[in-house]
């Protein structure tokens, strides 16, 4: 896992209430410093999961290598806007700097566009000028407002709300109004096939450990104070936006129809970004979801 963000969160809470010890499960966790080193480290077997998205899990098994997908979160983003900017809808981007936090090939942009193209007759690619810098810099030109406009992750965004900035249109909106009807997950724990297939049962015991530490935090403030130092909260209201902003996002079904959704987004994010976001793809393969779990 990375050392910051919500894995290290959810796995602070499985060794603070000992999830996994009751499970029977001896959890080696292996601390890394960035997406990269964390793919390195399951392609190089140092690790048995980590955490990323099933869009990373199809390139690699149309490369032969096969691994699978179990929901981790919807991880669901918004577009943020500075309210004193005037801007109240997608016409009212034009001309204007956007900010983005995950490069030319983030799914909320690729989203945003193809929403603006399909609901609102805008090529947004055309008329605003994107600006693209690392989360905290985002926030902090939003901040400055020297950015009036940002699509950012969910717990960047947290801390924009808390700040005064306001949602133009979220991830969840665009979605149903393109015709997606459930918010498949985006990110999830992914695994060799391999791997699931000799230990199944591991892997389930595993998850549960997740899903039961997932649900401490859904219901318990008191559980959130432990993650505290972990957090680095500016201020109790950035505090209680992350935190709502994590309940949120708790996958609470997982099935046909989440599969399903995710073969319709990966369809949408294929066609705003071409080759470079599909490569060789023209759909998910659905081996890619393990189907040793599921929510109601």
């Amino acid at each position: 896992m990375l050392n910051f963000g919500t894995v290290s969160w959810e796995m602070h809470i499985i060794g603070a209430h000992q999830l996994d010890k009751k499970r029977g499960l001896d959890l080696e966790i292996v601390p890394l410093a960035s997406e990269n080193a964390l793919a390195v480290a399951l392609q190089g077997g140092r690790v048995d999961a980590i955490v990323s998205d099933w869009l990373w899990v199809a390139h690699q098994r149309q490369a032969g290598r096969n691994y699978q997908f179990a929901p981790y979160s919807l991880s669901v983003g918004a577009v943020m806007v500075d309210p004193a900017s005037g801007i109240d809808t997608l016409q009212d981007l034009q001309g204007r700097q956007l900010g983005i936090a995950g490069g030319p090939l983030d799914n909320t942009w690729l989203l945003l566009r193809a929403y603006g193209q399909r609901i609102a007759g805008i090529d947004l690619e055309a008329v605003v000028e994107p600006t693209y810098a690392a989360p905290p810099m985002i926030n902090r030109l939003m901040l400055e407002g020297d950015l009036s406009v940002a699509v950012n992750f969910w717990h960047y965004n947290a801390r924009l709300a808390a700040s005064g900035m306001q949602p133009l249109i979220s991830v969840e909106t665009m979605l149903d109004e393109l015709g997606i009807e459930t918010v498949p997950p985006l990110l999830g724990w992914v695994f060799a096939e391999e791997w699931a297939d000799a230990q199944p049962q591991t892997l389930a015991r595993f998850l549960e450990a997740s899903y039961e530490a997932k649900a401490i935090l859904a219901d318990s403030d008191e559980a959130w104070e432990s993650l505290r130092g972990m957090v680095k909260p500016e201020n109790e209201k950035v505090f209680a936006a992350i935190r709502a902003g994590y309940r949120a996002g708790i996958p609470k079904h997982y099935g046909p129809a989440q599969i399903e959704a995710a073969e319709q987004l990966f369809i949408i994010l294929s066609e705003q970004g071409g080759d470079l976001l599909s490569g060789d793809l023209r759909g998910l393969d659905r081996a890619i979801f393990w189907d040793g779990f599921h929510l109601p």
